[in-house]
């Protein structure tokens, strides 16, 4: 049985101070949840993250790694790197990065080796823009996305997690509807389980703009198992109204 996961995904946000606070309160709020929960936050944040969560139920994750293991490559940390910080996680092909990096479908394929090979597990991001929805490209895109990482990863990508993230419900206040979202999901689930025979245990989860009021209607659908969690990861009674859904 597939186990739901809450994930936020901090973005470019945080102070040591507001840090502190949010994590306290979240992990006091959580008491022992029914779901894994964790925090995708800045990497120069990941050892005071570490410190305070070491012995709460939070996993924590990076929002980002390097293709390359080791070398002459300045401002890029790598996954041995992570590893020294105790990661869990890693989000992998982040439609951002995607977006203001150019990041290829090959380099997020090598990033989730090197991941995988570090004993992290990959959320692969994958998802479709405004004007591919609109052209009737969603299937076509999403497919190709995931295409690379399981022609990448062989049998591994039974160890990995992955994110439906339609891009045009990011950060926008719009939400794909709990059946657009599954129609997505179980399309990836199909492809999954084309390539590998324990596709079963992936978790896919659904991050456009997941908030309290939409949660246990997309935490319902039968391929959603949980959410990447954006703007509403950085408030606690917010996050933990969300965990409460996957907790059902």
């Amino acid at each position: 049985m597939r186990s739901k996961l809450i994930a936020g995904n901090w973005k470019m946000n945080g102070s040591l101070a507001a840090n502190q606070d949010l994590l306290l309160a979240i992990a006091q709020g959580l008491g022992t949840p029914s779901c894994n929960v964790a925090v995708c936050v800045p990497s120069l944040y990941l050892a005071q993250v570490q410190h305070v969560c070491a012995s709460s139920p939070i996993a924590w994750g990076a929002q980002d790694m390097s293709c390359f293991e080791i070398g002459a490559y300045t401002g890029e940390i790598s996954a041995s790197m992570l590893r020294d910080f105790g990661v869990r996680y890693v989000l992998v092909g982040h439609s951002e990065r995607r977006q203001y990096h150019g990041e290829t479908d090959e380099q997020v394929a090598t990033k989730v080796q090197r991941a995988l090979a570090a004993g992290i597990t990959p959320i692969v991001c994958v998802g479709e823009t405004l004007a591919q929805r609109e052209a009737g490209l969603t299937a076509d895109v999403v497919k190709r996305q995931l295409a690379a990482v399981i022609h990448a990863n062989g049998h591994c990508i039974s160890e990995v997690v992955v994110a439906y993230e339609p891009v045009w419900a990011i950060g926008t206040g719009k939400t794909a509807s709990p059946e657009q979202a599954q129609e997505v999901h179980a399309m990836l689930r199909l492809q999954l389980l084309a390539a590998s025979k324990q596709a079963d245990r992936i978790s896919i989860l659904y991050g456009g703009s997941m908030n309290p009021a939409n949660a246990v209607s997309l935490l319902a659908q039968p391929d959603i198992d949980g959410g990447l969690v954006g703007g509403a990861s950085l408030k606690a009674n917010e996050f933990l109204s969300i965990v409460a859904a996957a907790s059902q």
